[in-house]
């Protein structure tokens, strides 16, 4: 059984930056791709970014430009490097995964990330 542990989250006031990490307990070849999703206060959890097992990425719109996923094959890990924040990037920040051959879905604990003005 897979896990999988995010770290990197704090109080960072606006324009700022913060890099998360999704530390996997297996190998990150073992899902499809790797995701970052995040849920505001009050609202749904949304995907903010993706990384392909060959490295492609993907982002939502609303971060593209300012947020960079990417992995470490040897570490087992994936970051979201996150530059000129905003409040309204202020959400828990959750890793996941899907099983490649399960499709089980692999979620993190969630890492707060708190964005002043």
């Amino acid at each position: 059984q897979v896990q999988l542990v995010e770290s990197g989250g704090g109080l960072v006031q606006a324009g700022g930056s913060l890099r998360l990490s999704c530390a996997a307990s297996g190998s990150i070849f073992t899902f499809n791709a790797m995701n970052w999703y995040r849920q505001p206060p009050g609202k749904e959890r949304e995907l903010v970014a993706t990384i392909t097992s060959s490295g492609g990425t993907d982002y939502a719109g609303s971060v593209r430009g300012r947020f960079t996923i990417s992995r470490d094959n040897a570490e087992n890990t994936v970051y979201l490097q996150m530059n000129s924040l905003k409040p309204e990037d202020t959400a828990v920040y959750y890793c996941h995964g899907r099983h490649i051959w399960t499709y089980q879905d692999y979620w993190g604990q969630g890492t707060q990330v708190t964005v002043s003005s």
